[in-house]
């Protein structure tokens, strides 16, 4: 027996179930092979009530990527002098993101539909630039600031790709406090060399 579609009963939170749904299965199979009828039949609700709630898939992927945090939160770590080297430091902060079930999901279904569709590639550069590349390059004092904050951005892309997307062990699976202590010389060359 198929459970029931369509309007749900008083009390349930139709739009975040669905927005669960959506986050998970952009998470696993990016945007192109992601369907309004998989994230209706995951939620469990009728497909005509996503396109009530969202309007489009477009719009439906823009609510289930999005990410809540501090963005000043990153200038306040590099210029901190608390807790090892600013590319430590940051390098901890974005893994905590990653190993955060909240913000991975939304994180991963970004990162893996970048990679097949423009307008999700467009979101995650609107987020790295405003939320990791933008407020690196603020703290900086000089004068090839953005380059330098790009190239942090690249190198931490690329080490959630290998960690999260593609799962590379030993990396993959190694202790995300070992992985920053790698990864921190590399950063701090961005930010000071």
């Amino acid at each position: 027996m198929s459970a029931q579609r369509g309007r749900r009963i008083a009390g349930g939170d139709t739009r975040a179930e669905i927005l669960v749904a959506a986050r998970a299965m952009f998470g696993e199979s990016g945007y192109t092979a992601t369907t309004l009828r998989g994230v209706a039949h995951r939620a469990g609700v009728d497909p005509a009530l996503i396109l009530h709630h969202f309007g489009s898939k477009e719009v439906l992927f823009r609510n289930a990527t999005h990410v809540s945090f501090d963005p000043a939160a990153i200038a306040a770590i590099i210029g901190s002098r608390d807790g090892g080297s600013p590319g430590e430091r940051l390098c901890r902060y974005f893994l905590g993101l990653w190993e955060d079930g909240v913000t991975r999901e939304p994180l991963l279904a970004m990162l893996r539909s970048a990679l097949t569709h423009e307008a999700a590639a467009e979101s995650l550069r609107e987020f790295l630039s405003e939320a990791l590349v933008g407020r690196v390059a603020m703290v900086l004092d000089t004068a090839d600031a953005a380059l330098r904050a790009t190239l942090v951005g690249s190198q931490l892309i690329g080490l959630a790709m290998a960690r999260y997307v593609l799962r590379i062990e030993p990396l993959a699976s190694a202790d995300p406090a070992t992985v920053a202590a790698w990864i921190a010389p590399t950063l701090e060359r961005y930010l000071t060399a």
